[in-house]
């Protein structure tokens, strides 16, 4: 199912009146599609990805996802709807530091329909070159390993979309330019759509999709 967003605006009161974050942006992408978005900071970028995962709701406009409505669903509904159809990757990490790395992943099943995800858990682990860090403790890895655990903490309950924002932003440029290889991984963003925000060009030109987002518009980048 695709991701469709239509006219979206997004307005902050202020004194002043209103401040225009975003104006009017409509995009479409499909299963498998890539996106990257660049932009300079204050541009909007952050904010739409977070509409876009239903973490803030616009003022105007609309976005579907696998043909759903997050903002027509209940509090309990669209917390159900974060939880198994958006996975989120941030420039800084999010790991819980009295858990494994295992356990990490784990976490976001923890609200999930009961199942054994230990399995999927410990192969993502093993996709991402982890599986002898399984027990350590986030304190114990290096940047580019917490963020390669993120990943397979975002991936673990299959989400049709995964959205990152700035996902090598607090890496030097070996364990970036490693963890854009993962999320580019064909077999690991297999069937799902990928949107990346980023100031770095050298990960957004990986990307077979390539946006700009200036003064809250989107437009195609070269």
């Amino acid at each position: 199912m695709s991701l469709e967003v239509r006219d979206l605006v997004k307005d902050y009161p202020t004194p002043g009146g209103p401040l225009h974050v975003l104006r009017g942006i409509t995009l479409t992408l499909a299963p498998g599609d890539a996106l990257s978005i660049m932009g300079p900071s204050g541009g909007g970028k952050s904010t739409f990805l977070f509409l876009l995962g239903a973490l803030d709701e616009p003022t105007s406009g609309s976005i579907r996802l696998e043909g759903k409505d997050p903002f027509a669903l209940d509090e309990e509904e669209l917390a159900f709807f974060r939880n198994q159809s958006v996975g989120f990757v941030f420039q800084d990490h999010c790991l819980l530091p009295q858990c494994s790395v295992l356990e990490n992943v784990l976490a976001p099943t923890l609200v999930a329909p009961k199942a054994d995800y230990r399995p999927r858990a410990e192969g993502l682990l093993k996709r991402v070159g982890l599986e002898s860090r399984i027990s350590h403790r986030p304190g114990e890895l290096s940047g580019g390993e917490k963020q390669r655990v993120a990943i397979a903490r975002a991936l673990i309950r299959e989400p049709q979309l995964l959205l990152c924002d700035e996902p090598t932003g607090n890496l030097d440029s070996a364990s970036a330019e490693s963890v854009a290889g993962l999320l580019l991984d064909p077999d690991l963003r297999s069937g799902r759509i990928l949107l990346t925000v980023t100031h770095n060009a050298a990960l957004a030109d990986r990307f077979p999709l390539r946006m700009e987002m200036k003064d809250g518009r989107l437009r195609p980048r070269n």
